[in-house]
C-alpha cells in the first residue's frame, strides 16, 4: 500500500480531470442562445394578451353602460311618458294638469321630432328628476336678449343642464313645425316645460325667461280651456314676482273670467276683476280658480290694500266652501279625494291670509286665533290624508290627542304611482306641511302676546308643533322637511327657545 504522500498527486489529478462525455458537457454548459432568442417573442406575446384583455374589458364596460343607457331611455319612454288611462283621473281632469314633455297622443315622445330631439327630451327629463341638484355654479343668462343680461346669477347645475337640453330640442321642434312636419302641441309642451325650469331657478333672469316663454305659449293657444286659464294664472304670478302689479292683476282677472265663463277672453281688453258668485263645474277650473284667489289675496295683503284683501278673502272662502262633491254610496276615489284636499288646502291658505289681515286691521286677537286654528287643522288634515295617517294619535285612539307631525312621511301608493297625480300630490303635501308650520307659528306669536303663564305654555306648544312640521327629527338632528329653508327653521327654533326661557323665568318668579 502506498504511503499517503504518494497518493496526493493522484487525488489532485482526479479532481482536475475533465470528463469527455458529450452528454455531461452539454449538461454542464447549457445553450443559452436558445433561451435568449425567445425573450422578444415572450414579450410580444405578453403585450398581445394584455391588449386583448384590455379590449375585452373595455368592450364589456362599454356594452354595459350602453345597455344601461338604452334601458333607462326605454323606461322613460314606456313608463314615465305613458298616457293617463285611469278613468277616474280623467273624470276629475287630473290628466290635463300632468306634465307633458312633448308626448304624442299614445304616449312616448313625439316621433316627428326625430331621434336626436327625442333623445334630448328624455335626457332633459332624466337630468331634472334623476340627477342630484349639484353645487351652485355661476351661470350666465340664456342666449335670448333680456333686460337682465348683465346679471350673473347662481343656479343649480341640473336646472341649467335641463334647460340646455330643452333649448336644443325646441330649436328642432320649431324648425319642423314651420315646415309643417310637427303638431303644434309638441312645441307648446316644450315651451311650458322650459318655462317651468326657468322659474325653478329662482333668479330674476329665470323669471323673465319663464314669462317670455309663457307669453309665446299664450299666443299659440285659444283663449279658453283649462290649459289657457292655467297659463294666464302663471303669467299673473310671474308678473307679480317681477314687480309688475298692473299686468299681474290683468292676467288674474282674465284667468278668473275664463274659469267662470264659456266665452273666450280677449287679449286686447282684459276683463274687470270680479269674484264669481258660483264655482265652475269643471274640476280643473275649480282648482285654477282657487289658486288664482290665493294669489290675489297675497297681492292685496302684501301691497297694503287690507280692506280689499279682507273682502276678497271672505268672498273666496264662501265660494270655495260652496263647492259640492257628488254624493255616492261607494267610497270616494283617490282622484276625488285629491281634488277635495286641494280645495281644502286653498281654503287653509286663505284663512291664514285673513287672520293676518284681521290682526293688521286691529281686530281682537281671538278672531285671528280662531282663523289660524281652522287653517292649522285643515292643513294637517291634508298632510295626514295624503300620507295615509290618522288624525288622532295611534297610541290614544279614544282621546282627542292629535297625531304627531309627519314632515317626512311618504305619499300613499295610489298617488305616488299615478302618472297624473304624483306631481300635484307631492306638491300638495309639501305645501300643506308648510302652511301647517306657518299657522302654528302665527298662533304661537298671538298667544305669546298675552304674556301670562297659561298663554306662554300654549305658545310653547304651538312653536313645538310648528317645529315638528318644519322637520325636527326625533333624534334632534334638526333635519328640515322639503320646502323648509334653514333660516326659517332657525327662526322657529329661536322662538321656541325664547318662550321656553321666558316660561321658566315666570315659574321661578312665581315660586319665589
Amino acid at each position: 500500500m502506498l504511503p499517503i504522500r504518494s497518493r496526493l498527486p493522484r487525488l489532485a489529478a482526479f479532481r482536475t480531470r475533465r470528463y469527455s462525455s458529450p452528454w455531461l458537457q452539454n449538461q454542464s454548459k447549457p445553450d443559452l442562445s436558445h433561451v435568449q432568442s425567445t425573450h422578444p417573442r415572450l414579450d410580444l406575446g405578453f403585450f398581445k394578451r394584455y391588449a386583448r384583455w384590455c379590449f375585452l374589458a373595455s368592450s364589456g364596460i362599454g356594452l354595459t353602460l350602453l345597455s344601461a343607457a338604452v334601458a333607462t331611455h326605454l323606461w322613460i319612454e314606456k313608463v314615465e311618458f305613458v298616457p293617463e288611462s285611469d278613468e277616474n283621473c280623467i273624470e276629475w281632469e287630473w290628466d290635463v294638469e300632468a306634465e307633458r314633455w312633448g308626448q304624442s297622443e299614445h304616449g312616448g315622445t313625439d316621433p316627428s321630432l326625430g331621434f336626436m330631439a327625442r333623445f334630448g327630451l328624455r335626457s332633459a327629463w332624466l337630468e331634472h328628476y334623476w340627477t342630484s341638484p349639484g353645487t351652485l355654479k355661476q351661470a350666465k343668462p340664456p342666449n335670448r336678449v333680456t333686460p337682465f343680461d348683465h346679471v350673473t346669477t347662481a343656479v343649480e347645475r341640473r336646472l341649467e343642464t335641463t334647460r340646455n337640453f330643452l333649448d336644443g330640442v325646441l330649436d328642432v321642434a320649431l324648425s319642423k313645425e314651420s315646415a309643417g312636419l310637427l303638431r303644434p302641441q309638441t312645441a307648446t309642451d316644450i315651451f311650458i316645460r322650459r318655462a317651468d325650469i326657468s322659474e325653478r331657478m329662482g333668479t330674476r333672469a329665470g323669471l323673465s325667461d319663464a314669462l317670455y316663454d309663457l307669453q309665446r305659449v299664450w299666443s299659440r293657444l285659444p283663449a279658453k280651456g283649462p290649459l289657457a286659464s292655467r297659463v294666464a294664472l302663471k303669467l299673473g304670478d310671474l308678473n307679480f314676482r317681477l314687480g309688475d302689479s298692473d299686468n299681474a292683476l290683468a292676467w288674474w282677472a282674465r284667468c278668473i273670467q275664463m274659469t267662470t265663463s264659456s266665452r273666450p277672453s280677449t287679449q286686447a281688453a282684459p276683463p274687470t276683476l270680479t269674484i264669481p258668485s258660483s264655482p265652475p263645474s269643471s274640476p280643473a277650473e275649480q282648482r285654477v280658480l282657487a289658486s288664482a284667489l290665493v294669489s290675489l289675496s297675497a297681492f292685496y295683503a302684501t301691497s297694503g290694500q287690507l280692506r280689499q284683501a279682507r273682502d276678497l278673502e271672505e268672498s273666496a272662502l264662501d265660494l270655495l266652501r260652496s263647492i259640492r262633491f257628488p254624493d255616492s254610496s261607494s267610497p270616494a276615489t283617490a282622484p276625488q279625494i285629491l281634488h277635495s284636499l286641494y280645495i281644502l288646502h286653498r281654503t287653509s291658505l286663505l284663512s291664514v291670509h285673513l287672520a293676518e289681515v284681521l290682526y293688521a286691521l286691529k281686530n281682537p286677537p281671538a278672531v285671528s286665533i280662531k282663523r289660524l286654528s281652522q287653517a292649522a287643522q285643515s292643513s294637517e288634515q291634508v298632510a295626514f290624508a295624503l300620507a295615509g295617517l290618522p288624525l288622532i294619535h295611534p297610541k290614544a285612539p279614544g282621546s282627542k290627542v292629535p297625531h304627531p307631525p309627519s314632515p317626512h312621511a311618504s305619499l300613499l301608493p295610489e298617488y305616488s304611482r299615478s302618472p297624473s297625480m304624483k306631481k300635484p300630490a307631492k306638491s300638495l303635501i309639501r305645501d300643506a306641511r308648510r302652511s301647517a308650520m306657518e299657522a302654528w307659528n302665527l298662533l304661537g306669536v298671538l298667544h305669546e302676546g298675552r304674556g301670562d303663564i297659561k298663554s306662554l305654555q300654549t305658545s310653547l306648544d304651538c312653536y313645538e308643533r310648528a317645529l315638528g312640521w318644519a322637520g325636527l327629527a326625533t333624534s334632534g338632528d334638526g333635519k328640515t322637511g322639503e320646502g323648509i329653508l334653514e333660516v326659517e327653521w332657525n327662526a322657529l327654533q329661536a322662538n321656541y327657545s325664547r318662550i321656553r326661557e321666558a316660561l321658566r323665568a315666570k315659574v321661578t318668579e312665581g315660586q319665589g
